[in-house]
């Protein structure tokens, strides 16, 4: 839409000088009246307003004009409020909007900010203006009132996002991002907005690389060079397209540099980088070695080598590698900074604090700042620990005069004359200190981990094998020679120069229509001064953008933790392994190719890793939702048995109702039948407004026919179309409605109002009832396991999560197929992402100096296999039993020293001891896990991971950690921090034991309070680690389900239910995700793609392509969900029509490219929406056969007219008005022994 702001102020325009004419000849008529001194707006003048909207803030155009434009504005500003004046406010609403850009671009904010509220207050639909939404953004971005200035910001991205200042939107969006502290979102700024446009010089380095090798008789020297320094561009600049692509066309080019000069020590050194990245650690030591061999004396290759080691859990070997790198450069700052990392891992803080001393007398340290602090942190911390604690503990390292004087083996200094004796000796030197033990020692029997556990269910406050000190990761200057630790310490000020819980949207409120001032004052002035240096100079333009905090992006843990949309958890998330060509890798916080890839030795994620629930989480929460009414909330026709409940739960715990399915008298009740007249709505519930369609979002709404409301403005014809006409009779209606080819231009109905948070459920529950008992359902054979209530109980949307217990005894399911021995006797080499966190109670989640009580839940990511952490499983319970009878022989010397007070207060102080929690292990592969895939077919088909009644089964590929299996092994204290699940799916999580877990949930009504917790506390609720606090959610009126998990119970978390969890014992659990076939999963998940298109996070269902699939492929009786589906495929219908009518009429012509078997449904790789049948392909990617697919609106903005693209056609429009034409609503019949 240029827009609606432009054609809104030329009406206003007109309307002006109509009322200033009209004035003129009532004046004439009243000669007896003095004549007023109002000003009068030319027709002329009135034509050069018209052109005038907020979209010309800070453009170069207006400063040009300069005195004469400012000049009109302001008369212009003085001929408005002189009739609204005379009007006495009964004006059209434009009238405001138009005042509101006048004073924005004479930078009267307050008076901006009025007119803009009274517009807002006067025009109930708003939202279709994108001139208003960006200039109320600016207004609220003045003032520092940033979490308003987002929502503003993102509302016009979602409604037009072809918008003329969306690169400056985006570019202040990751501005206000940092200072949040979301650092996720802040890197997200897409390359294409960046205004030094840095892409394109990359890309012609690479046309001018490629060009060169083109050139016949070219030197072997020459050639290696260039294929050298094109490997190591794709591997450092993201501009270059998704992780995987890049990866593999780098080690392709540094594999040929090395054909052509085997030598090259460089050459080694980039392509060990590149196989760390993807995790092939041993050809990543390999190639380190051969660079070794060819170039001694590099540090940067002896300080990759030593986190190589580090990630490996070898701290020895780690530690003699960083050795020789300082003692080849004694100002290698980077490996100063992870050697001292390593020896705080090691709980040996003296040593570390002497490694950052020699970080900061580096030239070459950018964070002095940040490794003083930290070395403060680390000496009071040191002084606070009673000494002869410290002298008790064994080193596990020499200290660093120790190991500088000590002689480096021969197996990590000896150079190797041939490369085949060289690639030998580094496997055996990296297999060698990783020997495992006896297989037999590592697993204590069940009876043993059982005994660990409190009879109370609580966790212990401590764990062994972790550092007493809290770490954070170090922010280091970026370098392309040493990569940075996840894991390395960071101050807690660091890379944040926000404080939590100070904001200014409490001084500038966000559009409240009955307390609309008139005469602002400039709020928000203390916000000024904590967040950028020049606030006024941010309002110029593009150019003082980048004057904002400057702070650099610090790899915090919090930060490291948030790997993208693709989990709901708060671990970092992966790319998840879809085609490449889907999806873009993170951005790195530099732009320097150099710097870019010194972060990808230690945090880059193998290709292929699963995005999971506790990486959701414990990475980044992917899904949302939009309004929708709330369900409901009959009480659950069966109870449950609750832990022991926190002293502040507001209620005690209830009796337990366990109930049996074969009971009559507890059988549970069916959902009622949703055959009701008027359908909710597909996005908002809220029943407000008409919804309507835009091209770009063919889920967002539901039938036109269902949103007609009466004593409404009679609707044009062409803006309702019926959803039971033919294909052809849609296709008619929607042919040669528009020719220019942009979405957003092209739109048959009216837009849908952007999806909003929905506000608590009303009225608010009582203090009593803050604490509902879990539903929880005793299974005694195989009959009650598939008796049908339990089905429709679990499904009921009045029950948020129920415990099925006894279920593997029911079923004799065989839970030792997933037991730590049998995993590493089945697969020891298989892939586990790890996360380090802080052992805690679970009710509790406190800072690292356990000081202050927070919502961040910190973590840091690393990779191992599964053998390594069944032996750190090992050793984490015996070192569990060693200090147990330590604590019993000093139990009575510590009763006479201390109070119980005493002793709560010190375990909630800390140190907290550090846990590591196996997350994310892909189970899919049926050839590795085959029995263990067929033992789960036990479970009743609602359960299962493939069944007909089962939504994910028909996405028609896979989804990893949704319809395949995940498995996480845990010590006590593994974390799985807050989240909803992808698309508010349900989810299924069963106990493998022989430990148990502790649960909390909150009903999905209540999701967003839970949001605008996280907004409070700096987090992102989709993408941020969170650990709620009970006192919070208690004080807000938020139910919260406490309960156990024991060994071989199922828990079925419902649609949205929010959830977060923690291990009490030494335990595995194994996770997926279930759609049931129901109008209420289908719609809430519609609901999460809208909301999460909004806040631009990628949605990991694909609804367009799982609706048409669903078209195909099933016979749908409910009314409700047939409506809403057959709506989709009606949107879906006239968008693919729209845009082949476009590309028509620009010359554009589709290739047609059937869709191959399991092929994955596309994405953008730049703003990650989902890309249906007509697929935007750069020719570039096209040639190479690698498919890099756009969206339309990402496309134009690149490039108007399409060139250098080339478009895929994947299904014929035939085929799917076929499809369209035979989704029928189907009608069951009742059986004949019921009809009487």
């Amino acid at each position: 839409m240029k827009s609606c702001g432009v054609s809104l102020s030329v009406a206003a325009a007109r309307r002006l000088s109509a009322a200033a004419d009209e004035e003129k000849k009532m004046a004439a008529g009243k000669a007896s009246e003095p004549e007023e001194d109002a000003p009068r707006l030319s027709a002329q003048e009135s034509d050069a307003l018209a052109r005038v909207d907020s979209s010309l803030f800070g453009d170069q155009r207006l400063q040009e004009d300069g005195a004469s434009m400012k000049a009109l504005l302001v008369k212009a500003v003085r001929c408005y409020e002189a009739l609204i004046l005379k009007a006495e406010g009964k004006v059209d609403p434009e009238f405001f909007c138009q005042l509101g850009h006048f004073n924005l671009l004479l930078e009267e904010y307050p008076k901006a900010l009025s007119a803009y509220q009274r517009y807002y207050s006067l025009q109930s639909d708003y939202w279709k203006n994108a001139a208003f939404l960006y200039g109320l953004g600016m207004v609220y971005f003045h003032y520092s009132a940033f979490q308003w200035a987002i929502k503003a910001f993102q509302e016009v991205l979602y409604i037009d996002p072809g918008f003329s200042r969306a690169k400056e939107i985006h570019l202040r969006l990751g501005l206000m991002f940092k200072v949040n502290t979301d650092y996720e979102s802040s890197l997200k700024v897409r390359p294409e907005d960046s205004a030094c446009s840095l892409t394109k010089r990359y890309r012609a380095a690479k046309e001018a690389y490629e060009s060169l090798l083109q050139t016949e008789d070219l030197p072997a020297q020459v050639k290696a060079a260039t294929l050298q320094q094109l490997g190591w561009m794709h591997h450092t600049v993201e501009q270059l397209g998704d992780k995987a692509n890049k990866d593999s066309y780098a080690i392709q080019c540094l594999q040929k540099s090395l054909e052509a000069d085997p030598n090259s020590g460089q050459s080694w050194y980039f392509l060990g980088r590149c196989y760390s990245s993807i995790g092939k650690v041993q050809d990543a030591f390999i190639s380190y070695r051969q660079s070794i061999d060819k170039s001694e004396a590099s540090a940067d290759t002896w300080c990759s080598i030593g986190v190589l080691y580090q990630q490996q859990n070898q701290p020895m070997d780690a530690l003699q590698a960083y050795i020789c790198a300082v003692q080849l450069d004694h100002s290698h700052a980077a490996a100063w900074m992870d050697l001292g990392t390593l020896y705080e891992s090691c709980n040996q803080p003296q040593d570390a604090i002497k490694c950052y001393i020699n970080a900061t007398r580096s030239k070459a340290c950018s964070n002095t700042p940040a490794l003083a602090a930290r070395i403060k942190y680390l000496q009071a911390q040191f002084c606070n620990l009673q000494h002869n604690s410290l002298q008790s503990k064994s080193k596990m390292l020499p200290s660093i005069e120790e190991a500088w004087s000590l002689p480096i083996p021969a197996e990590l200094t000896s150079r190797q004359g041939v490369q085949s004796t060289g690639q030998q000796s580094s496997a055996e030197s990296w297999t060698h200190s990783s020997a495992q033990p006896p297989t037999q020692n590592w697993y204590p029997s069940p009876q043993k981990l059982q005994m660990r556990q409190n009879s109370s269910g609580q966790i212990r406050a401590s764990l062994p094998n972790g550092p007493s000190l809290p770490a954070h990761p170090v922010p280091r200057a970026p370098s392309c020679s040493a990569p940075p630790l996840a894991n390395g310490p960071l101050p807690p000020s660091v890379g944040n120069n926000h404080t939590p819980g100070t904001r200014a949207n409490g001084d500038v409120p966000y559009l409240h229509p009955n307390t609309l001032p008139h005469n602002c004052t400039s709020p928000g002035d203390t916000r000024k001064s904590q967040h950028l240096t020049s606030a006024q100079g941010l309002q110029k333009g593009l150019g003082s953008l980048w004057a904002g905090p400057n702070g650099d992006r610090t790899l915090s843990s919090s930060a490291s933790a948030d790997g993208g949309p693709h989990n709901q958890v708060g671990l970092s998330a992966t790319t998840p392994s879809e085609p490449a060509v889907n999806h873009l890798s993170s951005p790195s916080s530099t732009s320097s190719p150099a710097s870019s890839s010194s972060q990808t030795a230690t945090s880059g994620a193998p290709h292929g890793t699963a995005p999971t629930k506790e990486s959701a989480a414990l990475q980044g929460n992917g899904s949302t939702a939009a309004n929708h009414p709330s369900p409901d909330r009959s009480p659950p026709a069966a109870s449950a048995d609750n832990p022991q409940l926190s002293k502040r739960s507001p209620a005690a715990g209830s009796r337990a109702n366990h109930v049996h399915p074969g009971s009559s008298a507890s059988s549970p009740t069916s959902s009622p039948s949703p055959r009701c007249a008027v359908p909710a709505a597909v996005v908002n519930g809220s029943g407000g407004g008409a919804c309507s369609e835009d091209s770009r979002s063919p889920l967002k709404l539901e039938p036109p026919e269902l949103c007609i409301r009466a004593a409404l403005k009679p609707s044009h014809s062409s803006s309702t179309v019926s959803i039971y006409p033919t294909s052809a009779d849609v296709l008619k209606a929607c042919r040669n409605l528009g020719k220019n080819g942009l979405s957003s231009s092209s739109i048959l109905l009216n837009k849908c109002p952007p999806p909003r948070l929905p506000p608590p459920p009303s009225p608010p529950l009582a203090k009593d009832k803050l604490n509902p008992p879990t539903p929880s359902i005793y299974l005694e054979n195989k009959r009650d396991a598939f008796f049908p209530p339990l089905h429709q109980f679990c499904t009921n949307p009045s029950n948020p999560v129920t415990v099925i217990r006894g279920l593997a005894g029911a079923l004799k399911l065989d839970l030792g197929l997933f037991s730590t021995k049998t995993l590493v006797e089945a697969n020891p080499e298989h892939l586990v992402e790890v996360r380090t966190q802080l052992c805690q109670p679970a009710d509790e989640n406190w800072d690292a100096s356990g000081q202050r009580k927070q919502w961040r839940c910190e973590s840091s990511r690393s990779y191992t296999t599964i053998a390594k952490y069944a032996q750190y499983q090992a050793a984490s319970f015996q070192e569990s039993l060693r200090e147990e009878n330590e604590k019993k022989g000093q139990k009575e010397l510590s009763d006479s020293e201390m109070t119980s007070s005493e002793t709560v207060s010190r375990r909630h102080k800390g140190p907290f001891k550090q846990v590591k929690f196996g997350t994310n292990i892909d189970v899919s592969d049926e050839k590795k896990w085959k029995l263990q895939l067929q033992e789960l077919s036990k479970l009743p088909a609602f359960a299962r991971v493939v069944s007909a009644g089962n939504l994910l089964s028909h996405v028609g590929h896979s989804i990893l950690g949704m319809n395949t299996v995940q498995l996480f092994m845990k010590v006590p204290g593994s974390r799985t921090p807050g989240h909803q699940e992808h698309n508010n799916f349900c989810a299924v999580n069963i106990n493998i034991g022989p430990g148990d877990c502790e649960w909390f949930a909150v009903p999905e009504p209540y999701w967003g309070v839970m949001s605008e917790f996280c907004e409070k506390n700096n987090i992102n609720f989709l993408k941020g680690s969170w650990w709620p606090n009970l006192e919070d959610l208690y004080e807000a009126s938020v139910p919260v389900y406490r309960f156990i998990q024991r060994p071989g119970d199922l828990v079925w978390l419902n649609t949205g239910t929010v959830h977060w969890g923690q291990a009490i014992g030494w335990c595995n659990n194994i996770w997926w995700n279930v759609g049931p076939l129901t109008a209420y999963q289908y719609k809430l998940a519609v609901e999460r793609y809208e909301w999460n298109k909004l806040q631009s996070v990628k949605s990991m269902v694909p609804m367009v392509h799982l609706s048409w699939n669903m078209a195909r492929n099933i016979k749908v009786s409910d009314h409700k969900l047939f409506e809403m589906i057959k709506f989709c495929l009606l949107r879906t219908l006239k968008q693919c029509q729209t845009v082949k009518e476009a590309l028509v009429a620009a010359g554009k012509e589709t290739i047609w490219h059937r869709r191959s078997r399991d092929e994955p449904a596309h994405y953008c790789s730049i703003c990650e929406v989902e890309v249906f049948n007509l697929l935007f392909v750069t020719s570039d990617s096209y040639s190479r056969k690698s498919f890099v697919v756009q969206c339309q609106d990402c496309a134009r903005k690149a490039s108007g007219d399409l060139d250098g693209f080339v478009v895929l056609q994947q299904y014929r429009m035939e085929d799917l008005m076929q499809v369209y034409d035979q989704f029928s609503l189907f009608h069951s019949f009742p059986q004949l022994s019921s009809l009487k």
